[in-house]
């Protein structure tokens, strides 16, 4: 059992179970196939009696998880073989693997991988891969931060180039964050050199969401408020669409759970499939 005298991040743990949760329960073909996760959190053995690993329930839920985590690994590796991005920055990493997954992609394109969180559960991440054998390779900066302070700078001095394009992903985070805080994370990276993009998440307000599925967002939500980390920002697409012409991106556009259903869950008859309570934007610089 690991050392959790550093403790990860609650929401974290509960994405990288439901990813593994997903390899598991659901039948092939998977959307992404990840246990690094599971390993790094190490939650004991009877980890899928957890309320929240519920096979059924979170069916919709885990669904969304690993969608937004292919269509995310998907456009790092298009941009990294197609078109030239060498930097891949990822916001609120969490338990994020790409970088142990994909680590012959990252050295086989000369890709730089930053991985930004708050120091605590970023210290506790290090612990655990160093455990596991994985380490920290060269190609791998682990930047930890202060969310409320200058982490654009800490990034930088980090070793981002603002003069090469990059590939900056921010899933799970929005919802935690006003809308001003938002948006200036927008402009920031707006502001990075042409061939850059940015995809996030966003939550949408619970009417949007379905009927089915309304009763475990309430619970998230009141979970996340117990918790001490509310859920602050709910948009609507033309929001965040909007949000990014303000930033001034080149372009933007909203990917759905329609589009994520038609892209990595065709065919399938077991229900797994993504909800609308979470959406992507991508945006281009």
């Amino acid at each position: 059992m690991a050392d959790h005298t550093i403790a990860a991040d609650h929401t974290a743990v509960r994405v990288a179970l439901w990813r593994a949760l997903h390899l598991r329960a659901d039948p092939p073909p998977h959307v992404i196939e990840d246990e690094v996760g599971l390993w790094i959190s190490d939650p004991g053995d009877g980890w899928r009696e957890r309320p929240d690993m519920d096979v059924d329930a979170t069916r919709r839920t885990r669904a969304s998880i690993v969608a937004r985590a292919r269509f995310v690994e998907d456009l790092v590796v298009e941009r990294a073989a197609g078109g030239g991005v060498d930097q891949y920055v990822v916001l609120g990493a969490g338990i994020d693997t790409f970088a142990q997954r994909r680590a012959e992609l990252a050295v086989a394109h000369g890709l730089r991988v930053f991985e930004v969180d708050q120091a605590g559960p970023q210290a506790w991440k290090r612990q655990r891969l160093a455990e596991l054998g994985y380490g920290i390779p060269e190609w791998l900066r682990l930047v930890p931060v202060d969310f409320e302070g200058d982490w654009w700078g800490q990034l930088l001095a980090a070793g981002l180039d603002r003069a090469r394009p990059a590939v900056v992903a921010s899933a799970g985070v929005t919802m935690y964050l006003t809308r001003e805080a938002i948006a200036a994370t927008f402009r920031l990276v707006a502001g990075l050199a042409p061939g850059s993009t940015f995809v996030t998440t966003f939550m949408r307000p619970i009417e949007d969401v379905e009927p089915d599925q309304r009763p475990q967002l309430e619970v998230a939500i009141k979970g996340a408020r117990a918790a001490g980390t509310p859920f602050l920002s709910f948009f609507r697409p033309p929001d965040m669409l909007a949000l990014a012409r303000e930033a001034g991106f080149r372009d933007a556009r909203h990917v759905s759970a329609e589009d994520l259903e038609k892209r990595y869950f065709a065919g399938r008859t077991d229900g797994v499939r993504p909800s609308r309570g979470e959406e992507l934007l991508v945006a281009t610089t």
